[in-house]
């Protein structure tokens, strides 16, 4: 719940800057030192072994999806590696085959260039030849040079004599030996990778079980990173398969129009060069820039060329590879350059290969091994800061500019409200942590100013919304300290934002004789903002105190870090006030349902989707309102219960006017069909999971009394919900038929792994209804064969 969220989050704010600061451990960190320096050594000297044992399971990578589709038509695993592994054979023997022809034939035509290419050179020698604005300064240089180093004339002797080696004649034994030894180092490689690759498809199961049990210790975590660098290394391979096709086909078509020569295979070679990253492409642009050059006597063939491959290029890495790419790999720039070095100094040209899945094993490490969790720092694309923590940071260096613009940046992704609520109020959090422990007076200082320059700054790019220059009035203020005044202060903003006649005052309430000094004379509701654990004493005073002098104006109490106990349904009673707020989201909703009721009536209505008839009929096609599938539905709510650990869970449909309850994990209360399908049946209007159906997205709500639009849902307070979250029944078609709800009568929260968890389980319950399994969402990896929704998820990126 946001209450505990935030309660949660700035304990840990606190507990890390109250900890004292570990000494190093010189000897730990020389350990550490001696096992990196053991680890480069072992993969430097077994670099002839480890080599082509990297290169198999890389396209073991890569072919693994092939084999496992084919293992799911029925057909033995041996016959599947042999499969495949013939097919890859053939496709390459046949792409040799092609090029050589194209590479014998371009062969014999180099000879009738040889005209074309001494006359470019002559025109391009008579051109260097030519005066030169730094020919007088290089021949002086010369003359120069020629004058120091020339030594007087000595007699010279008689010349020395010539002596010629003669070698003796070999034999052709010998000579055979000479001209295939350097090919058998490579076909002898060629050969290890080929079996590996084999093994490796064959005992898949095998070597992920010993991979298992090197990585020790939990199960669920050694699963997971399998799973996870599975994913992002066949990910990246296919993503990469497809940026090089996408490139090589335009490059050939391209020459071919041209008119270069051999334009198939300078587009075979351009999209096999590109999987060696950097200097892949740049090795592959000579060969057809070098032909174009000889061929064609003018200049035009050259120039095509060569716009030809810089607008690939261009197109290539802007549009495609981010649009494929996108987060495949999770790595960052500079930690992809930084791996391609030390791999291509570590392993050579192959080792620039392996560099990204090498390094993504490394990511997948971090991620999953806490002792190498400073890997997701050094390698990872996700900032090292989060964004609170970042706009923190530059105010405490006094560049509030710089903090504006990553504000606005963050507000451009979401909202205003959400970045107050998310950022903003975090950065309060830091400040508190550290107002008395960490920071100077120098530091309060400027962290004052720049939360002073950043909210001005905020309020001209984010400017109030016409409407909020009439209504009611609300006045903002803080209840005790400065912060709370900006928190009052972004409050104010988030309110005419959203088009509520709101207004800041810098009056702090602290001392009960400064409250008769307010003039709340026009004043409708007045909001006192508390950053306190502790806020019940002074927030009840204050309460009566305003009570006392203007019995009309209605209180809102903001107790932004309020503990648990605090935030019970009625607890805004005890204090004396009209409702109780903990977000700025909280606080924009439910001043619009007191001060602007009719707007608030309409901005929370629930609107029925376009195809609401078409969802409708097809609803009713499934036959599942006559209860067929009531004990399958049944059996999933109730393994949707389990798996999340929360309360219970139903599965609801919304017909036309009503919705129908028609899976539950347990017995719940309500009025019931009356045809004998005994399923829990409520209007339309009321229904748990009507928001989820008008949008089509899931909806998590942490807790219920937090949010106005449950605050007086009937199915809420009958069945005692705190927790709800929905995900919807949409078909292949993209109708939603209903929701899987998971509730419970305490605050929860997911995580994004768990809410596409819930989707995926929301896909089997779509595929129980329908009778399809197209609609079930597999989330498995290619390379798992067996997986049940229970289990799968989605890896992170």
């Amino acid at each position: 719940m946001p209450g505990e969220t935030t309660k949660t989050s700035r304990q840990r704010v606190e507990a890390a800057d109250t900890a004292p600061a570990a000494p190093v451990d010189v000897v730990h960190m020389a350990a550490v030192l001696v096992s990196a320096s053991v680890v480069v050594a072992a993969l430097y000297l077994g670099r002839d072994v480890l080599l082509p044992l990297a290169v198999a399971f890389l396209i073991g990578f890569a072919l693994s999806p092939l084999v496992t589709w084919l293992g799911h038509r029925g057909l033995p695993r041996l016959l599947n590696v042999i499969l495949v592994m013939a097919l890859v054979l053939v496709v390459l023997g046949g792409l040799g085959v092609l090029l050589t022809q194209q590479a014998r034939s371009l062969s014999a035509q180099l000879p009738t260039y040889q005209t074309t290419i001494r006359g470019k050179l002559s025109d391009l020698r008579e051109m260097m030849q030519g005066p030169g604005i730094f020919d007088g300064a290089i021949r002086t240089v010369d003359v120069v040079q020629d004058e120091v180093t020339t030594e007087p004339a000595q007699e010279i002797g008689p010349p020395p004599q010539k002596v010629e080696v003669i070698e003796p004649a070999q034999s052709p034994f010998k000579t055979a030996i000479e001209w295939l030894t350097p090919a058998i180092e490579p076909l002898t490689t060629l050969g290890i990778i080929f079996v590996f690759v084999f093994l490796a498809l064959l005992d898949r199961r095998d070597l992920r079980d010993r991979l298992l049990r090197l990585l020790g210790g939990n199960l669920h975590r050694s699963t997971a990173a399998i799973e996870e660098a599975g994913a992002r290394i066949s990910r990246y391979l296919l993503m990469q398969l497809l940026v090089n096709v996408s490139y090589g086909i335009p490059m050939a078509l391209g020459l071919w129009f041209i008119g270069v020569p051999g334009a198939l295979m300078w587009g075979t070679l351009a999209a096999v060069m590109r999987f060696i990253p950097y200097l892949g492409p740049a090795l592959s642009a000579i060969f057809p820039i070098a032909l174009a050059f000889a061929v064609d006597p003018s200049w035009n063939m050259v120039l095509m060329t060569v716009a030809l491959i810089v607008f690939l290029e261009l197109v290539s890495n802007n549009i495609v590879e981010p649009l494929l790419y996108g987060t495949s790999t999770g790595l960052s720039a500079l930690s992809l350059i930084a791996a391609a070095t030390f791999w291509t100094l570590l392993w050579g040209p192959v080792g620039l290969i392996l560099s990204t899945p090498l390094t993504v094993c490394l990511l997948v490490l971090g991620r999953n091994l806490p002792q190498m969790q400073f890997l997701v720092t050094l390698l990872g694309s996700t900032p090292a800061l989060d964004t609170p923590t970042r706009i923190y940071q530059r105010l405490i260096a006094d560049d509030p500019e710089e903090a504006v613009e990553i504000a606005t940046e963050a507000i451009e992704e979401t909202s205003l409200v959400d970045f107050y609520d998310d950022v903003g109020m975090e950065v309060l959090r830091h400040t508190i942590a550290d107002y008395s422990r960490n920071s100077t007076a120098e530091f309060r200082l400027r962290i004052s100013n720049g939360l002073d320059d950043m909210l001005e700054d905020l309020r001209e790019d984010f400017p109030p919304s016409p409407n909020s220059a009439v209504g009611p009035r609300i006045l903002c203020i803080g209840g005790k300290w400065e912060l709370d005044a900006v928190a009052s202060e972004m409050l104010a903003h988030a309110l005419v934002h959203e088009g509520m006649r709101a207004e800041f005052h810098g009056f702090s309430a602290t001392g009960l004789r400064k409250v008769a000094k307010l003039e709340l004379g026009d004043v409708d509701t007045i909001v006192i903002s508390y950053f306190s654990d502790k806020p019940a004493a002074p927030a009840r005073q204050i309460s009566r105190r305003i009570r006392q002098h203007w019995p009309n104006v209605k209180i809102v109490l903001a107790l932004w870090d309020a503990p648990e106990d605090m935030l019970s349904k009625d607890a805004h009673q005890s204090l004396g006030a009209d409702a109780l707020v903990t977000t700025i989201g909280e606080a924009v909703a439910r001043l619009r349902r007191m001060v602007k009721p009719d707007e608030a009536q309409a901005v929370e209505a629930v609107i029925a989707p376009d195809n609401d008839a078409e969802r409708i009929e097809i609803l009713h096609e499934t036959g599942v309102l006559d209860g067929h599938a009531r004990e399958d539905l049944d059996l999933l709510a109730k393994r949707a219960a389990d798996v999340f650990k929360v309360g219970f869970a139903v599965i609801s449909a919304i017909d036309g006017d009503k919705e129908f309850i028609i899976g539950q994990s347990k017995d719940l209360p309500g009025a019931r069909t009356r045809d004998g399908t005994d399923m829990i049946v409520m209007p339309r209007d009321d229904a748990v999971c009507n928001h989820v159906v008008s949008t089509g997205e899931v909806m998590v709500v942490d807790d219920t009394e937090r949010d106005p639009r449950f605050a007086d849902h009937p199915a809420v307070d009958l069945w005692k919900i705190r927790f709800y979250a929905g995900a919807p029944l949409k078909t292949a078609e993209g109708h939603v038929l209903g929701a899987l709800c998971l509730l419970d009568t305490k605050p929860h929260e997911l995580t994004d792994n768990e809410t596409a968890l819930l989707e995926t389980l929301a896909g089997d319950v779509v595929a129980a209804i329908t009778g399809d399994e197209d609609n079930e969402v597999d989330v498995r990896h290619p390379e798992e064969e067996t997986a049940s929704a229970t289990v799968g998820q989605k890896v992170p990126n």
